[in-house]
């Protein structure tokens, strides 16, 4: 690396990445200090080891993107990593697994675990993260803010030591808990600015009919959330400069865009034979997965067509209610080829919506699939990224390299959208196999299944209670007969 780039190095915190002789990026890290991290690849190597000093052997090169805080350069750290997976930051994780965190809203009173093996049980998973003593770190602090239990709480048991703390909630509701929890998903998502406008709106208010007592805990919220930003924990997106992100900038150049596409959403479609014919959108913004952002379509009508299900998604998705709602997106990426991207675009169209640049990605070769007249196409900047392209009649077809960081982009963002509309389409098929199996107990309607599986998740977990619990939810009457048949099953 060049000494005169090292001397240009910020003293900010931020995310850097280290490439090649070919300009790929190896190894993703994070610092608190970009300036005393990275010249300590270029010091004394005598205490490194063996991996280290490979990695150190191969850095041709080292960009970096400046964040406002360890908060944002954690959370930037993971995502730039499931975007790039830069073959050091494997080799060199001292972790068995990436960790996540769950939290488990079906529940009366959710609490907050970690765990290295998520599983589709309907629970909130955060993650994956990288550092699994910074992100429990973030959490202990946090707590602070938004008390949660790391346990189920036993009934009518005395406050404990967490509670006295002001760790545990202490006299709230179910719903006044949750409440609060989902304020917690909402920072770790990346919203602390709309999370501190809110509890500001939420002080004021408390104030102005004299509750002092709420102003002044509200107030001390606001006052911990800001000392969070001085501590190392979870970040978000707020703050990243996208002017440095060389994908979404060479996007930009290759479809001739009109500014850098800070809202691009991805969708996908998942279904079984045209049964629980799901789609999904997820959203990335400036580069990086804003989940919190996430939507999922039941579609309408039931097809074994995913052309159909495309069209009738874009066209609800760009209705005029859910672009004021959700915002207008910059770019839209189809998991698909060409038919998929035709019926997306007819769809947008017919709702004249025409400003909104669509492309595809095809599966098999990872090439970017556009139509002609929709887009144009760069072709120094193609050149430039060793591209080529291919014509038909209605569409352009790009080839660009696997590894250029176009393509890793666009992957991450379609992986993302097919994990999400998988996971949808296996919740429907679980919930309709098990309210099928409930709709056999005579005297059980539908307001009392969905109360059941609400409470128990499952046939399997409605198995495995006794009547005394069953008869909390739905009654002594109704629990004699849930019960029985549970037991003959």
């Amino acid at each position: 690396m060049q000494s005169d780039k090292l001397k240009n190095l910020p003293r900010s915190p931020g995310v850097y990445f280290h490439k090649d002789k070919a300009g790929e990026i190896i190894y993703v890290g994070k610092a608190a200090v970009l300036k005393n991290r990275v010249k300590q690849y270029f010091q004394n190597q005598r205490d490194m080891d063996i991996k280290t000093k490979a990695l150190v052997a191969e850095i041709d090169d080292t960009d970096w993107i400046e964040t406002e805080s360890e908060i944002d350069a954690l959370f930037l750290e993971a995502e730039m990593i499931k975007r790039y997976m830069p073959r050091f930051n494997i080799l060199l994780r001292d972790d068995k697994s990436l960790i996540f965190v769950r939290i488990d809203m079906k529940n009366e009173w959710p609490f907050v675990s970690f765990t290295r093996n998520p599983i589709d049980d309907g629970a909130e998973y955060f993650g994956p993260y990288y550092n699994g003593f910074a992100v429990k770190k973030a959490l202990r602090h946090l707590r602070k803010v938004f008390p949660y239990y790391l346990k189920t709480p036993k009934e009518k048991s005395k406050p404990d030591l967490d509670s006295h703390l002001g760790l545990n909630p202490i006299n709230m509701t179910s719903n006044e808990y949750k409440a609060n929890l989902r304020k917690l998903f909402s920072y770790i998502k990346g919203n602390r600015k709309s999370i501190t406008k809110e509890l500001e709106i939420e002080m004021k208010n408390a104030a102005s009919v004299y509750d002092f007592e709420k102003a002044a805990m509200l107030r001390n919220k606001i006052r911990n959330l800001g000392e969070l930003q001085q501590r190392i924990m979870f970040g978000d997106k707020e703050f990243l400069d996208i002017s440095k992100d060389l994908a979404l900038r060479d996007l930009t150049d290759l479809l001739n865009l009109s500014a850098i596409p800070v809202r691009i959403e991805g969708y996908d479609i998942s279904h079984m034979g045209g049964t629980n014919v799901v789609a999904s959108m997820v959203v990335f913004r400036n580069g990086a997965s804003d989940r919190g952002e996430y939507r999922k379509f039941k579609t309408k009508i039931e097809h074994n067509d995913d052309f159909f299900n495309m069209n009738e998604t874009i066209t609800r998705r760009l209705s005029e209610n859910n672009l004021k709602s959700w915002g207008q997106p910059n770019l839209i990426l189809i998991d698909g080829g060409k038919g998929q991207l035709d019926a997306a675009l007819k769809a947008r169209d017919a709702l004249s919506k025409q400003k909104i640049p669509f492309i595809g990605l095809a599966k098999r070769d990872e090439q970017i699939i556009v139509k002609h007249q929709t887009l144009g196409i760069n072709e120094v900047k193609l050149k430039e990224l060793n591209g080529n392209i291919e014509t038909s009649q209605d569409f352009i077809t790009i080839n660009l390299p696997n590894s250029s960081h176009i393509i890793k982009l666009l992957q991450r963002i379609r992986d993302e959208s097919h994990r999400f509309a998988v996971s949808y389409h296996t919740v429907l098929k679980r919930a309709k196999q098990t309210s099928s199996a409930l709709d056999e107990i005579p005297g059980i309607g539908p307001k009392t299944r969905s109360n059941l599986i609400k409470k128990f998740g499952s046939v399997r977990g409605l198995k495995s209670v006794s009547e005394t619990e069953i008869a909390k939810v739905v009654g002594k009457a109704k629990a004699k007969l849930v019960f029985n048949y549970m037991q003959g099953l």
